[in-house]
């Protein structure tokens, strides 16, 4: 088997001539990328597209609704959380039922300013508490069947995808399941760091890759073309700088950096359709803490809301209206508190929804209650389906039609979260 190859000391990364000519256009060259750079390249093209920049934010390691968005109304809840229960005088932007951790106070202009919307007892069809299974069910999204594509690839399918920077997994090398398949992704640790592995003055890297695919088929050297072309875009941006607008102050974390980056793209009219983002360290099996300063669950939620309000803010009114941001997880957390102080793996969770078409302010959702009768083997009982309220979002924001090709067998959902386009 013939192999091409380029490395250098830290790292060797190989294409073999079986994969080339079996793939095509599809990613040929992921594995040059080295660590920065990771694509997949399709070429159906919609350049019209005019709907709203999805931005999906997974929240990862099985993030605890309850804590986040909070049954104060349901009196099992504290029953069930003597010592980490939020107390319902601390809670924020809350209802007769329902109120928000003080840790979300950063995001809180958002939600009474109807930007900001979340929704309770949303989840995956069956319970699964694993995290590698969990996750890649609920990227892949379509249980009960053989697809083995990601959920946001066939939703970039759908639409059409001309160029690389259409959907970008923002701040990790390696793109999630939710894009694995054969529309065109781009997955970058950073903005400013987007570089071919190895690629110096004296190592011109990627001049030689367009030089000897030059004159080669069509589908090989549109691949080569659309990787360096990617290059010259990043070195492009990071020649002409950053400076985040409206006052915007990022924290110097990675989901900041990473939002900071979303919002370079969006701003620069690369022709970004999606992003993805990562936020991990949401496994709280102990020591989740009260609700203040210093303690996990509060310090981790305040760290999210900071960074997701200053992309909102980076944006503005009129950049905040084209995009909708939505939160994923694994799965919730058990409704009773163990041993340590923190929560188990569970079931049922919540949902954020941020943008300037959602109907904000309050709580989707139908809630199953607390007590024993009411959970699913001591876990929050799901109502709502994800796919449905994504779905949702993919048919009014983002101009999706054929929702049976993302979501097979699901329904939208009714719940009216986002206005339409």
């Amino acid at each position: 088997m013939t192999t091409l190859s380029c490395c250098d000391d830290a790292r060797a990364a190989t294409v073999s001539r079986r994969r080339l000519l079996a793939t095509g256009a599809a990613g040929a060259f992921a594995g040059l990328a080295g660590s920065q750079l990771d694509t997949g390249l399709a070429f159906a093209a919609d350049p019209a597209y005019s709907g709203d920049v999805l931005v999906l934010l997974s929240l990862r390691g099985g993030f605890d609704g309850l804590s986040a968005v909070v049954p104060h109304g349901d009196a099992a809840y504290y029953t069930a959380r003597p010592g980490i229960g939020v107390p319902k005088a601390q809670l924020i932007g809350g209802d007769s039922f329902f109120g928000l951790n003080p840790g979300l106070a950063p995001l809180l202009p958002y939600w009474t300013g109807g930007q900001l919307a979340a929704v309770q007892a949303v989840g995956q069809p069956a319970p699964n508490r694993s995290h590698f299974s969990a996750m890649e069910e609920l990227e892949r999204a379509a249980p009960g069947t053989s697809i083995r594509t990601g959920w946001l690839n066939r939703m970039l399918g759908s639409l059409g995808t001309s160029d690389v920077f259409n959907a970008v997994a923002m701040g990790t090398a390696m793109p999630a399941r939710v894009l694995a398949g054969p529309a065109g992704y781009l997955g970058i640790t950073s903005v400013d760091k987007t570089q071919l592995n190895g690629d110096q003055a004296d190592r011109p890297i990627a001049a030689t890759m367009a030089a000897l695919y030059e004159g080669a088929p069509a589908a090989l050297e549109r691949t080569t073309s659309q990787l360096t072309g990617a290059l010259a875009q990043a070195a492009k941006l990071r020649a002409a700088g950053y400076a985040p607008a409206n006052g915007a102050v990022y924290p110097a974390t990675e989901l900041g950096g990473a939002l900071r980056d979303v919002a370079r793209l969006i701003k620069s009219g690369v022709g970004l359709m999606s992003a993805t983002v990562d936020s991990g360290d949401w496994d709280m099996h102990e020591n989740l803490g009260v609700a203040t300063p210093g303690k996990r669950m509060f310090d981790q939620l305040k760290a999210f809301a900071t960074a997701l309000a200053a992309f909102a803010a980076d944006l503005g009114p009129d950049g905040l209206r084209r995009v909708t941001v939505v939160t994923i997880s694994e799965f919730g957390r058990r409704v009773t508190q163990n041993g340590s102080g923190g929560l188990d793996h569970g079931y049922g969770n919540a949902m954020f929804v941020l943008g300037g078409g959602v109907r904000g302010g309050k709580v989707y959702g139908r809630w199953p209650g607390l007590t024993a009768a009411d959970l699913r083997d001591g876990d929050l009982a799901v109502t709502t389906d994800y796919r449905a309220v994504i779905g949702e979002i993919l048919r009014a924001r983002c101009g999706v039609g054929d929702l049976a090709s993302v979501f097979p067998g699901v329904t939208t959902s009714s719940l009216g979260v986002t206005t339409s386009r």
